[in-house]
């Protein structure tokens, strides 16, 4: 009997790794100490320590997501690792005008001196001293631009590998998630590169994307079986190139990673396999079976963990392996059910 989860938050192909941009990247490294602000500006402030140094990141630019489309990039944020400090200073006009009334006051200064006109050089001097002031002011308004944020409670949905996550006041969502995409598919060992937890941040309106998993059986109840479609305000979520090995090239494709539970990969969670949704309808299946020289990683549980399109959250949830033993009769539904996605890479086997 089939089971189907939907999620609301976070043909068998070749081990990948994901190339896309979605609930965006923010460091590839282990981070701790996480803690993110919020403004009216739509704006949101990330802060954690890695490598022991602390980091602020502005931001900015981007909210949910695109329809696929070849005729444009899929939404992406503005990203200030200076924590906002090029935008509130160096390139801020109002710090542009401040520092140029100063060269100009010591322009008349230098001419003063020259000339040996000292009332002009005594009437200079207090207007420097105080265009000093507000560019200094300015330059610890900007290096401390991280401390106006402000996190008011989130009461959104339910995410997965959450960290923090705030409401602004506009309504929206904002949320960082930390988990390691990038460990290497039938449980092979990672390395330290490999096993890092990946920061996303994510910011959002309405509904998140929806993952449909339907847990079955393949070739006779010899192996486990996946499949489903990963959707966003009723569109499949896809892309339009990828590589041979199905890793993608646009910013439009995602890839569904899943994991598996006390396995003979060893105990606890290992990855298993990652894989590209397909066009049109987002659809995706998975036969849990050898690949090469790779026994097949049947597991007690099964964990599925995909990026969001756009810069939304990511989307996951975790199913029990199919209940034996298996029913030749109920498989025939999940199969009709398969079919009828019309999805010529996943044909019931």
């Amino acid at each position: 009997m089939r089971r189907t989860l939907f999620v609301l938050t976070l043909v068998i192909t070749a081990a990948v790794a994901s190339t896309a941009q979605a609930s965006q990247v923010i460091t590839t490294h282990d981070g701790t100490n996480f803690s993110l602000g919020v403004n009216g500006k739509g704006e949101a402030m990330l802060t954690y320590t890695e490598d022991g140094r602390v980091r602020h990141v502005l931001v900015s630019g981007a909210i949910n997501a695109s329809a696929p489309t070849t005729a444009k990039p899929q939404v992406r944020f503005d990203l200030g690792y200076d924590g906002g400090y090029s935008q509130e200073f160096t390139n801020n006009e109002t710090a542009k005008a401040a520092l140029a009334n100063l060269r100009s006051l010591q322009d008349q200064m230098a001419k003063a001196v020259a000339a040996k006109n000292n009332a002009q050089r005594y009437a200079l001097a207090p207007k420097i001293q105080a265009a000093y002031a507000v560019l200094a002011k300015l330059r610890d308004d900007a290096s401390n631009y991280w401390k106006t944020f402000t996190c008011p409670k989130y009461d959104g949905p339910d995410l997965v590998e959450l960290e923090v996550a705030c409401k602004a006041p506009d309504g929206s969502y904002w949320a960082v998630q930390s988990w390691p995409r990038q460990l290497p598919d039938y449980g092979v060992t990672p390395t330290g590169t490999q096993a890092a937890n990946e920061v996303h941040l994510a910011h959002w309106t309405g509904d998140i994307a929806q993952l449909e998993v339907n847990v079955d059986w393949a070739y006779n109840g010899r192996w486990h079986h996946f499949w489903g479609t990963y959707t966003y305000q009723g569109h499949g979520v896809y892309g339009f190139k990828s590589t041979s090995h199905g890793a993608p090239l646009d910013t439009y494709g995602r890839v569904l990673y899943v994991d598996t539970f006390n396995s003979v990969y060893g105990p606890g969670w290992q990855r298993e396999n990652s894989f590209l949704m397909h066009r049109p309808l987002g659809s995706w299946c998975y036969s849990v079976n050898p690949h090469g020289s790779h026994p097949a990683g049947t597991g007690t549980q099964y964990r599925f963990t995909i990026e969001g399109p756009g810069v939304t959250p990511d989307v996951g949830t975790t199913a029990n392996a199919p209940a034996g033993p298996y029913n030749k009769a109920a498989q025939a539904e999940d199969n009709a059910a398969l079919a009828a996605l019309n999805d010529p890479l996943c044909r019931p086997h």
